[in-house]
């Protein structure tokens, strides 16, 4: 005999856990139930280890979608602020960092423990080390057939994330189970990834591993402000990881180096002051000094700098402006921290996240075709999606 539930969850992450503590507070019996042997793994590993929980800025044009709108519902009826008032309830000390990034002082188990607290308290059941077998529709409810019996539900709902950092055990099964029931899957790829450089320019670099940089990275109308750091196969950091997500194979990216500095006043001003330094003392003065030396010999620029030629200066000054890319390709969903595309938007109900065309059934989280930047904001359309899906379910 199958057992019965009002509502079953599949995926034990941040939106699967939110889900289950609003559809819990409304009376639902819910059962969650996860492959992995503990709940919230990616939360766990998150922020270093402290939990990029969320960030108070996060908005719809912090996001990525076919459908730019659609994330709108769900953000707007759970808050940043609203999820910062949990945190606080719980007692758990955080800070902000840069950019409007929230994080645990402590640990990212803080915001675990916070969640599995309030699953509890809503009355619900989580079963962790439970592979899913199957999932069926007799026509009346849901059959979910794991290796530890048949569990029917009148709902469903499928959080179970992409596909990136497949060795925590992330698969397409969300997507899977949208095309059974006949709902689109957009074109998936890997997000906020680092990016790789073929080996002629990596042999070019072969100083630079580990050497960081403040950088303006743009891709058509994107662009970002932080860090890139130069690796053993190509580029990461803060801003690569953003425009990675607006990027595709083989296309090129642009650098602006160490925006603050203006260039050609400080080229100008060394020149009349002691025009027999070399050029990439002055550049060093601004830049790690691996950086410096590779622009001067990549450019050809030799000797003083009262013997460059105005030509060479200013190739030097549109190199640091605008360094050109062409990437051809990423690290793959191996290291990236969310996948790009999934579960059409086109299919689901933006204030219930239910499929339009199945009763019952419903997706959130990363599953769904809605990316977020890095910085918290993927938590947050978690909780937000989890929590509108958990008032409906």
């Amino acid at each position: 005999m199958a057992e019965r539930r009002d509502v079953v969850i599949i995926g034990a992450g941040a939106a699967g856990m939110m889900c289950a503590i609003e559809a819990g507070r409304r009376g639902r019996r819910v059962l969650v139930v996860d492959h992995a042997r503990a709940p919230g793994e990616k939360i766990r590993i998150s922020g270093g280890g402290r939990c990029n929980f969320t960030n108070i800025h996060a908005g719809p044009k912090n996001f990525l979608s076919a459908n730019p709108h659609f994330c709108k519902s769900a953000l707007a009826r759970y808050t940043p602020r609203d999820f910062l008032d949990l945190v606080e309830r719980h007692r758990i000390p955080w800070h902000e960092k840069t950019l409007g990034q929230l994080f645990c002082d402590n640990s990212a188990k803080d915001i675990i423990a916070m969640l599995l607290a309030e699953m509890k308290a809503a009355g619900t059941e989580l079963r962790l080390s439970t592979p899913i077998g199957a999932v069926e529709h007799d026509g009346r409810a849901f059959r979910v057939v794991t290796e530890h019996g048949t569990v029917e539900a009148s709902s469903l709902v499928v959080a179970t994330g992409g596909k990136s950092i497949p060795k925590m055990g992330a698969t397409g099964f969300a997507y899977r189970i949208a095309e059974q029931f006949g709902l689109t899957v957009t074109e998936t790829r890997a997000g906020l990834v680092p990016l790789t450089l073929d080996p002629a320019m990596l042999a070019a670099h072969e100083g630079l591993p580990g050497v960081a940089v403040d950088v303006v990275a743009r891709h058509g109308k994107a662009e970002f402000r932080e860090a890139a750091l130069f690796t053993h196969r190509g580029l990461s950091g803060p801003a690569i990881l953003q425009i990675s997500s607006y990027w595709r194979e083989g296309e090129e990216i642009a650098l602006t180096l160490c925006p603050d500095v203006d260039f050609a006043a400080a080229i100008a001003a060394a020149r009349r002051e002691n025009g027999r330094q070399a050029v990439q003392t002055v550049l060093a003065e601004h830049m790690p000094k691996k950086l410096a030396q590779l622009l001067v010999t990549e450019l050809g620029i030799d000797g003083p700098l009262a013997e460059q030629s105005g030509r060479r200066i200013e190739a030097l000054l549109q190199r640091l402006r605008d360094w050109r890319l062409r990437p051809p390709g990423s690290e793959g969903y191996r290291t990236a921290e969310v996948t790009l595309g999934g579960v059409d938007t086109a299919a689901l109900d933006s204030r219930s996240m239910a499929a339009k065309a199945v009763p019952g059934l419903y997706f959130i989280g990363e599953a769904v075709d809605v990316t977020g930047w890095l910085g918290g904001y993927n938590f947050q359309w978690a909780w937000a999606s989890g929590h509108a899906a958990g008032g409906h379910a």
